[in-house]
């Protein structure tokens, strides 16, 4: 259909109505629940894939049509109002999502079924009564609207797709046959206000002195993984520890659903491609490391590593691209050395277990860890350094820690953090040797 030159509400002369932030169910505007979706579905199935007569403005195509829908019906002028609103966020936004998309305080929107959806707020996850889809089918064709622009599709041959919206946000569909209860979405919507280590500094997620270290390993070339689980702020951060790189350098950033936002001169971003309907053309992650090797990095940013890649990006680190930044799934510092052995192995390579852990403890400078707390905020709550390689095993050394004492009687997590200073972070000579003092008052004795 051809892009409206006006919002639908402008061409009712019909005020929007603000972001849903009080969560007034469609039908509480709405009783009639099988009238609002009747006459939603008829107004949308007669407007999509029509033709527009040439003597007619879309405005008034889109007018008329719905005034033969809806008349002989008594509709109260509320009602009319919101769903002119319904059908303007078919046309110019994405469906029932529109709202839900444009309101700041929700960081994340999961639907499970037509009228079964669910956001996060403040890190916890309720049930959203507000809005409904029709059925199954309108969710698939929200779903296309969303992807079509990053040249993504979806279908039975092709039943999962991640991606991204103009925004930044990600969204992640799938469909049967993989999904047996009907069309799945996960969006995680990207958090613009969140772009400095102030910003994490401001509401509690690590210290300014944690804020000070981190900014001085990324300027001092440290090769940086951080970890934690799904929804726990990782890319969000790693975001803000690439502000950090000097300006001048040339940077290559690789993700399959571009989500880095970096504030920077000379940055390349590179996203990976799915394959075709005959099943070529598919361009990896891994591809697109070694790749990037070929491209005069300085430094390299992989979104996520979590498979063959793996090897790749630590060759990278090895060989000259110092300060080189990635993240992955895990749960402790311990835990992501763990994977990352397992993820080196799969690259098919007959590496004994002991050189992959050497290969690793010369690559790897921090693990930093965030984690979504039970009240629903994100900590980092381990900076950790790789301190050496010792009969067989890697070699961890805090250098930051939260500590959770319990919870407070509102239910917020209770704890402090420490900062483990008896000895000189081996980093910290690194960091030095590069010109960079600012870590002088913590640690120098």
């Amino acid at each position: 259909m051809k892009k409206m030159k006006k919002s639908l509400i402008e061409a009712f002369n019909i005020e929007r109505k603000p972001s849903k932030t009080s969560f007034v169910s469609d039908y509480e505007i709405f009783p009639d629940k099988k009238l609002l979706d009747d006459l939603r579905t008829k107004i949308i199935e007669n407007l999509i894939d029509k033709e527009i007569p040439e003597d007619k403005l879309l405005n008034q195509f889109i007018n008329d049509e719905i005034d033969k829908t809806i008349e002989g019906y008594d509709l109260s002028n509320l009602e009319r109002s919101h769903l002119y609103n319904l059908i303007d966020n078919e046309i110019n936004g994405y469906g029932p999502l529109t709202e839900l998309l444009e309101d700041k305080n929700i960081t994340e929107i999961m639907v499970n079924s037509p009228k079964e959806i669910y956001i996060e707020i403040d890190g916890q996850i309720i049930k959203d009564e507000s809005v409904s889809f029709i059925n199954d089918e309108h969710i698939i064709r929200t779903i296309e609207r969303m992807i079509g622009p990053m040249g993504r599709t979806i279908d039975a041959t092709n039943p999962m797709v991640d991606s991204r919206l103009k925004d930044g946000s990600r969204i992640n569909a799938v469909i049967p046959p993989l999904s047996t209860k009907g069309p799945v979405i996960t969006i995680r919507k990207f958090r613009g206000e969140m772009t400095t280590a102030d910003d994490l500094v401001r509401i509690g997620s690590l210290t300014p002195y944690m804020a000070t270290f981190l900014e001085a390993a990324v300027r001092g070339k440290c090769n940086i993984i951080v970890c934690g689980g799904t929804g726990s702020g990782k890319t969000t951060l790693l975001n803000i520890l690439s502000g950090f790189i000097p300006d001048g350098e040339r940077i290559i950033t690789i993700e399959d659903a571009a989500e880095l936002k970096l504030e920077k001169e000379h940055v390349i971003s590179l996203e990976t491609r799915v394959t075709n309907y005959d099943n070529e053309g598919e361009v990896t992650i891994r591809d697109l490391v070694i790749n990037a090797l070929r491209m005069r990095p300085d430094r390299i940013i992989v979104g996520e590593v979590r498979g063959k890649e793996a090897f790749d990006m630590l060759q990278a680190m090895n060989t000259g691209h110092e300060g080189s930044l990635t993240t992955l799934h895990a749960n402790s510092p311990k835990d992501a050395l763990n994977r990352l052995e397992t993820m080196v192995l799969m690259s098919g390579l007959d590496i004994p277990i002991r050189a992959i852990r050497e290969y690793i403890a010369s690559a790897i400078d921090l693990v930093v860890n965030i984690e979504r707390m039970s009240d629903g905020k994100r900590k980092v709550t381990s900076i950790a350094e790789l301190e050496n390689f010792k009969e067989g095993e890697l070699q961890l050394k805090e250098i930051f820690a939260f500590h959770q004492k319990g919870l407070t009687s509102t239910g917020e997590v209770d704890g402090e953090y420490v900062l483990y200073n008896e000895t000189v972070p081996k980093v910290y000579k690194k960091i030095t040797t590069r010109g960079i003092t600012d870590l002088d008052f913590m640690f120098k004795k």
